[in-house]
């Protein structure tokens, strides 16, 4: 520290200096203020209001990213309902024109619903493909490329790579449930013994558990006319092994018989022990404790088959069981009008009732000629029930099957393991069961994320500094991959005007229907679409906060750092008035001498 040079007689002059020195930085601070209307170009010369001002900034450009995020995120959600939207008015579209063309009630036509329905495909799958500033929005993390293939391939897949589509998947599983042969039995064995009349499911377990239909109960109206006998059946037992020691992150795909007898997956992954998890298996010590431990994952379901990618290579061995089977016997008490009903099961979970009626002649459909004898009366039954099952086959099973193929073929997923189910065949190409590793055969459809448990939180917006609005959509949401199952159903079948009863087209329509309306309980196309609305809804309201917010801080910003110009300019022209006297009684003084003064 300096101390300045100091005596009696210049102190009066030292502090008229000091007060001329202050004045003018005080005049140079209010020019600076009225040219930037602000208090100071530092935050130092705002004194006790630079906290204020310092944490003001910070929050405003904490609310600036906030609400530049909100508005990226609306135009990306907009545009995802958009597309969602689209697909869920299809789907209405799809719904109505198959209500008009099977109720007669429209003006829909049957043989064009399916060019209609290649049509309705091919829009929502471009729907799903909707992208904006570059990136793919319906494909969760992967932004990259688009998430869906076009309608051609999937229907058709890509011959030249040998990837199949959905054409020849529908094809293959209707080959391996109505089985070989005419009639078509539905892959059930049926004979005729003396007077007896039987109907029994496959001896392969792996058939029994897969293909075709199931006996569930034989009723007659007359016990002593057409006695019924039925054996129930038991489900077989699943031996699950692995040719190699899973790695961590390897996906099984099991499936499991559903007490309504429908089939449904459950995706499994190998982790190391101990680190668990839901839908995980712990990885043992070898091969075999680690199938042990899938075993006890799968406790109380009904396995009826697995697959994966080689390695790990799990299989599924089924043994054991009970084939169903029913038998009736027909007795001497039989008269005209006399009926038997069959109730056969479809995988879907549905059943269909076969019924019989003894007539005099058997012409009419549903009924069988009283013969000579028992033996020719059994035979003219065996033959009544091999019709009526081949009818039954051909239009319930056969749609049973093509609406499960479809499903199986948007459940696919470029994860190694998760290909759409392939039917193993014997050397007479009888279906024998499911490829175990199906990998490399079939077109996948879905390109995007496969791997989160949760499409929504796949893209995330911060919208304040504690709260987050999810935002993401995958295109194989289940309800979307229903829709898209039903568009392809259609797009894959033809149904000519002339298919008088209608029985082939009710049985198709009713599941097609089922899967682009899902049952109460099951996401829908429109329950994603009013997700994203709600999100849509937090992200404008946060928005609206944070621009309220803002304003209330810029005022109170202002306040601290802003001046009025016009008290600025008053106070600089008092400045201005007092400096110029103070400059002059300084002149006077500096020129007075004691000869003057005397």
């Amino acid at each position: 520290m300096t101390i300045a040079p100091y005596a009696a007689g210049t102190a009066a002059a030292d502090l008229n200096t000091q007060r001329l020195v202050a004045m003018k930085a005080t005049l140079g601070t209010l020019s600076n203020q009225i040219a930037t209307g602000q208090v100071s170009d530092t935050y130092g010369g705002l004194g006790t209001g630079r906290t204020q001002s310092l944490s003001a900034h910070a929050q405003i450009s904490a609310l600036d990213g906030y609400i530049a995020a909100a508005g990226t995120a609306s135009t990306r959600v907009a545009l995802a309902t958009t597309s969602v939207q689209q697909v869920a008015t299809q789907s209405s579209a799809a719904w109505s024109s198959l209500v008009d063309a099977r109720t007669g009630t429209g003006t829909t036509a049957r043989s064009t619903l399916q060019q209609t329905a290649a049509g309705q495909l091919g829009g929502a799958l471009d729907a799903l493909n909707q992208s904006t500033g570059g990136q793919y929005i319906l494909g969760g993390r992967v932004t990259d490329r688009a998430p869906v293939e076009t309608a051609a391939r999937i229907l058709d897949g890509d011959p030249a790579a040998g990837l199949d589509g959905v054409r020849t998947l529908i094809a293959e599983r209707q080959a391996a449930d109505l089985g070989t042969g005419t009639p078509k039995t539905g892959r059930l064995a049926l004979s005729a013994s003396g007077a007896a009349v039987s109907l029994s499911e496959s001896a392969s377990a792996d058939v029994r558990a897969n293909f075709g239909f199931t006996v569930e109960t034989a009723v007659s109206s007359n016990p002593a006319g057409l006695s019924v006998a039925v054996t129930a059946g038991a489900s077989a037992t699943a031996t699950l092994s692995f040719a190699s020691q899973p790695k961590d992150g390897d996906i099984v795909r099991v499936s499991v018989q559903n007490a309504d007898g429908s089939q449904g997956f459950v995706d499994l992954t190998a982790r190391a022990a101990g680190s668990g998890g839901e839908n995980t298996f712990a990885i043992g010590t070898d091969a075999s404790a680690s199938a042990r431990n899938l075993t006890a994952a799968l406790a109380g379901k009904t396995v009826v088959g697995v697959q994966s990618a080689s390695p790990p290579g799990a299989t599924a061995a089924l043994a054991g069981g009970t084939a169903a089977s029913a038998t009736v016997t027909v007795g001497a008490g039989l008269a005209v009008g006399d009926s038997v009903q069959v109730t056969v099961g479809l995988r879907d979970g549905t059943s269909k009732t076969l019924s019989l009626k003894a007539a005099q002649d058997g012409t009419a459909a549903g009924t069988f000629a009283i013969g000579a004898t028992p033996a020719d009366t059994a035979a003219n039954l065996r033959t009544a029930l091999a019709t009526a099952l081949d009818a039954t086959a051909t239009t319930d099973l056969a749609a049973s099957a093509a609406t499960r193929a479809t499903s199986d073929f948007f459940a696919g997923s470029s994860s190694p393991g998760l290909s759409p189910r392939r039917v193993a065949t014997d050397a007479s190409g009888a279906a024998t069961g499911y490829v175990a590793d199906p990998g490399g055969r079939t077109l996948i459809w879905y390109k995007g994320d496969d791997t989160s448990a949760d499409p929504r939180r796949t893209a995330t917006v911060p919208v304040s500094g504690t709260q987050t609005v999810a935002i993401g959509v995958q295109a194989n949401e289940p309800a979307l991959r229903a829709a898209l199952s039903g568009f392809a159903v259609l797009a894959a079948t033809s149904f000519p005007d002339t298919d008088s009863d209608g029985t082939r087209f009710d049985a198709y329509s009713s599941r097609v229907q089922a899967l682009l309306k899902p049952g109460d309980g099951q996401q829908t196309v429109q329950g994603i679409a009013s997700e994203l609305s709600l999100a849509s809804a937090q992200i404008d309201t946060q928005k609206s906060q944070n621009t309220a917010t803002k304003t209330v801080l810029q005022k109170t910003l202002d306040a601290v750092e802003s001046v009025s110009t016009e008290e600025a300019a008053a106070k600089l022209m008092t400045l201005q008035t007092q400096l110029q006297a103070s400059y002059q009684a300084t002149s006077m003084l500096s020129k007075l001498t004691l000869t003057s003064y005397l």
